[in-house]
């Protein structure tokens, strides 16, 4: 309740405060018609007319947000294949590499923003399995030398499992539904959470997790510097910023390729798998819109995390990058 409480004050606070800067910016010759009993029609108006990109299109704010959700509402079902028939499979591999990067310990908990079908928080969870099992190995290696009571005594604690959790949080109602399928096809019926939540509106209290990653989304929120803010707040000191995205390749040959095969392949593997040309039409120029490695390091130390670094993968087809929040 006092979560909820708290989302709603800063909710109504965001909205006044760009309301009002948008406002101030845009009409302030006409500031004084906004002090009068329709001020929040006038406020909701400036709203309503903020511009933004829908891949190349430019539509508003507000129209932005509902065709997102519409793209990912249609692919949800084939979400995963076209992963693997856009990626040749490639996208498996870079998400083994950032789990390896993260190399999260027993007892970690991990939010996963826009992480809907759940590849991340599986992965993670098996990650951490694989630890706590080498733990266990270690720990029975080094009490071979132990007396039966030493060894006694010693299991309660060294049986008793460090919990660790994993929070799938995603806008989207089907790409939930899709990730809860498969966690069931999978036989997990433990340690992840599903939540239907926003990115620049997270619906956790502060300082909740140790490692907040999203994959593949963040080009797609409307407001990216209220969505790193976001990360920041929930995440507990020393916690990790982790986001694996599509990035500005690096290479002027492989660019040349990349982009042959962007939009000349990705959109029919889209009509011929998904039956949906124009999602993925979208997804190719929401890559093309995204800022370049160096800009969205920068983004990301703006929003007051520390140590950021980014690493390229393909030759900068997809980048890793990583901060903390000391």
């Amino acid at each position: 309740m006092a979560a909820s409480l708290r989302l709603l004050v800063r909710r109504l606070a965001r909205l006044s405060h760009r309301s009002i800067t948008s406002a101030a910016a845009n009409v302030s010759w006409r500031s004084g018609c906004c002090l009068g009993p329709s001020s929040s029609r006038c406020l909701s108006d400036a709203a309503e007319d903020r511009s933004t990109h829908f891949g190349f299109e430019t539509v508003s704010e507000a129209e932005k947000a509902k065709r997102v959700y519409k793209v990912f509402e249609n692919v949800a079902q084939k979400y995963d294949i076209m992963n693997d028939a856009m990626s040749l499979g490639v996208h498996r591999l870079w998400k083994d590499i950032l789990l390896h990067a993260m190399h999260p310990q027993p007892g970690a908990r991990l939010l996963d923003v826009a992480g809907g079908t759940g590849d991340i928080s599986f992965r993670f969870l098996d990650y951490v399995y694989y630890q706590q099992e080498r733990q266990k190995r270690r720990a029975t290696g080094s009490s071979q030398s132990l007396s039966w009571q030493d060894i006694s005594d010693k299991y309660p604690d060294e049986d008793r499992p460090q919990e660790s959790r994993a929070v799938v949080c995603d806008i989207n109602k089907e790409m939930l539904k899709v990730g809860k399928q498969r966690a069931d096809s999978m036989g997990i019926v433990s340690g992840v959470s599903w939540v239907v939540g926003d990115a620049e509106e997270l619906p956790f209290d502060d300082d909740q997790f140790d490692i907040y990653t999203i994959a593949f989304g963040i080009r797609n929120v409307t407001h990216i510097n209220q969505a790193l803010q976001e990360a920041f707040r929930v995440l507990k000191p020393g916690g990790r910023f982790m986001c694996l995205e599509f990035s500005k390749v690096t290479n002027p040959v492989l660019a040349s390729l990349y982009d042959a095969y962007s939009f000349q392949v990705i959109p029919v593997l889209g009509e011929v798998i998904a039956g949906d040309w124009k999602s993925y039409q979208y997804l190719v120029e929401s890559i093309r819109k995204f800022p370049d490695q160096e800009e969205f390091k920068g983004m990301i130390e703006d929003a007051g995390f520390c140590c950021v670094q980014y690493f390229n993968f393909t030759g900068g087809v997809v980048a890793l990058h990583s901060g903390f929040k000391l």
